[in-house]
């Protein structure tokens, strides 16, 4: 039976037999169900969150439930006594009232606190003290559902104590500790609404963020916004954002986005609401990078005064790669030639003159080919990529030959084989997230029938784990919310993008040293990243994705695995980024020759093809990607400059033209 239906059936039968219990009365078995039901409570939140709500959809929360629970006890209290002194229990029964109002009345003002803690604009790396912020009240006065359930246990407990024993004693003393706590509570929260304890108001917070974007005086910024499994596209730029000239800002629009972007040193804030945003217009900000298309792109899109550039989050030769909504923005920059040849074959109104090439930052940290595999393992990384929203079956190899491809791979014993599944993979078929998993198993087994020694444990790995997480973790407590957040990550440690570069080096080399060399691994956290198995990997194996052209910066061997329906000739022939690739078959039939190749160079073919496809897909060596994004954004922000002086000149000669234009941008009249 499936754990949900589990716990259902469980709470189900507690309540009858509790139900029952009461009306017999059967004390033993009473208290007995109270327990199971009290128990399977703790269960549902602990283990079971999900259900809590399909309960509260079927009208039956805690809050229902926890009533029921105690009228039950109550019904089984005044079964079990003497009619005489049934009204002895009636200053219980108002005590019992008394409680649940003050559990009402904590839910109102603490939906009150709430307000005043929701600010207009949230941060990170900014010094906002200015604004009061203080910790968040404790989780037990937010959430009601624990809340009932902690505060209300003395009452229920006591109410069983006199069902067994018929002393009104326990039940009096459980509700009024109950009672007592809900009041203390109560002032708790109170207290948070005295005007020297609440955050500023929103006027007085707006205020303050004008205040900062004149001081610190913005001129570039990374604009994102998206789904939780989505920040990887956003923080895939922080490093190549913060090493720009000038003074980058990152924009954000979804609040609990604010805690997923990486560890930076780079301003962050996040502008939930359009008339906020529409508050950078009288800033100095004057260029917003784009990684990602989304709703509310066409937002900041309408700011004048900033111009636009999109920048995506991978380039490859999916479709998604030359969305038409990249003509929306000013100009598009892209890694080489190949990716401007797409956008014109692509036609989707994005002129050539609008395309810049600018390389990609970030492969800086990509080691190039060093020759064969020097030892007796070969190290093949296999990194498809997900499924996608079209339904093409050519998207990713994991569902059709994913299982073919490392079997093949675990079937040379001189393999070991690195598994970085994309980590969107089975969010849309779940066919991809079943292949996935037992593509896991495989590897698992494969393990459990080698051998050898294992190299020592590493404590200055340890220690650099642990340094790792301190530079790149905030530490809050379970109950800190946005303010406190705010407060902890007000600013950020002097050095610390220094310090985190220099760290993650030092912990990648002893990471993998730490590994046995005959050993496969399933890479699915954060640490190692992507580039770092390009690093340590002698072959790629992959699908039509960004993480092929991506791995083309170290000109190692690669292939793609060809899913598409489509013959090896066509297939090449519609992806550009394949052209320097071994095409693999879904039956996987062609590794043993690509693993040849590999380990001698003289069967490889390819050599010169990878460096002729990397100079087309990634552009020149020099200047380096960095420098031509640097001079990208240099040139764009001169535009923006004339533009607002042009349009500056213009308002000025024409006030009947600028009074339309304030009230078009503004909604109000100047």
């Amino acid at each position: 039976m499936p754990a949900r239906a589990l716990v259902t059936a469980l709470l189900a039968a507690a309540f009858v037999v509790q139900a029952l219990a009461a009306l017999a009365p059967n004390v033993p078995l009473l208290i007995a169900a109270t327990a199971v039901s009290l128990t399977v409570e703790g269960v549902l939140y602990r283990w079971q969150p999900g259900l809590l709500s399909v309960f509260a959809k079927s009208q039956a929360d805690l809050t229902v439930r926890h009533v029921l629970r105690d009228l039950l006890l109550v019904a089984a209290v005044l079964r079990t006594v003497e009619e005489d002194k049934e009204a002895q229990y009636a200053p219980v029964l108002v005590g019992l009232l008394g409680f649940y109002a003050l559990h009402f009345a904590i839910q109102a003002v603490s939906v009150l606190v709430r307000r005043t803690r929701t600010l207009p604009v949230v941060t990170r790396n900014i010094d906002a003290s200015a604004l009061r912020l203080s910790p968040a009240p404790h989780t037990l006065l937010r959430r009601p559902g624990h809340r009932l359930l902690v505060f209300g246990l003395p009452a229920t407990a006591g109410l069983t104590a006199t069902a067994a024993t018929s002393a009104a004693v326990p039940a009096a003393a459980g509700v009024a500790l109950s009672a007592l706590v809900a009041l203390v509570g109560l002032g708790m929260l109170m207290s948070r609404l005295l005007p020297g304890r609440r955050p500023a108001d929103e006027q007085t917070v707006l205020e303050w963020f004008d205040s900062w974007l004149a001081e610190y005086r913005p001129t570039v910024g990374l604009y994102f916004s998206g789904g939780t499994s989505s920040a990887y596209q956003a923080n895939m730029w922080l490093e190549p954002l913060a090493k720009l000239d000038g003074r980058p800002i990152i924009i954000l629009r979804e609040r609990f986005m604010v805690s997923k972007i990486a560890a930076t040193d780079v301003p962050i804030v996040c502008l939930p609401k359009v008339a906020t945003l529409m508050r950078l217009e009288h800033s100095t900000l004057r260029v917003l990078i784009h990684p990602s298309n989304s709703g509310k792109t066409s937002q900041v899109l309408r700011i004048p005064t900033i111009k636009h550039t999109f920048v995506n989050h991978g380039e490859s030769d999916k479709l998604s790669s030359c969305n038409p909504y990249a003509k929306a923005y000013d100009e598009v920059w892209v890694a080489g030639p190949a990716a401007r040849e797409r956008y014109a074959l692509a036609d989707v109104g994005v002129e050539d003159k609008d395309v810049v090439e600018i390389g990609r930052p970030q492969l800086d940290a990509v080691r190039p080919y060093a020759g064969p595999p020097a030892g007796y393992y070969t190290t093949v990384l296999y990194a498809p990529t997900w499924e996608g929203w079209d339904g093409n079956p050519g998207n990713t190899s994991v569902i059709e030959a994913g299982e073919n491809v490392v079997r093949a791979l675990l079937a040379d014993p001189g393999v070991r084989l690195l598994y970085k599944p994309h980590p969107l993979t089975g969010s849309v078929d779940p066919r991809a997230g079943a292949a996935d998993r037992r593509i896991r198993e495989l590897i698992r087994a494969a393990n459990r029938e080698r051998s050898g020694a294992r190299p020592a444990p590493s404590a200055d790995l340890d220690r650099l784990t642990a340094e790792l997480d301190r530079l790149t973790t905030s530490v809050f407590r379970p109950s800190a919310d946005q303010v406190e957040r705010m407060l902890v990550q007000s600013a950020p440690e002097p050095g610390r993008a220094e310090a985190v570069e220099r760290t993650t080096a030092a912990w990648e080399e002893l990471y993998w040293a730490s590994l046995p060399e005959w050993e496969h691994q399933i890479v699915t956290d954060v640490r190692p990243a992507l580039y770092s198995c390009f690093n340590v990997a002698d072959l790629l194996i992959s699908d039509v994705s960004s993480v092929v052209s991506d791995f083309l910066a170290s000109e190692k061997p690669y292939a793609v695995v060809n899913t598409s329906g489509l013959s090896e000739t066509e297939f090449r022939a519609t992806f550009p980024t394949v052209m320097a690739a071994t095409v693999l078959t879904p039956d996987a039939s062609g590794v043993p020759g690509l693993l040849a190749a590999v380990r001698d160079p003289g069967k490889d073919e390819l050599v010169e093809a990878r460096k002729e496809l990397k100079l087309r897909l990634l552009g020149p060596a020099e200047p380096s990607s960095q420098e031509r994004f640097n001079a990208a954004v240099q040139d764009l922000y001169e535009a923006a400059e004339a533009h607002r002086t042009r349009m500056a000149r213009r308002l000025n000669a024409v006030p009947s033209q600028r009074r339309e234009t304030v009230t078009e941008v503004t909604g109000a009249t100047p």
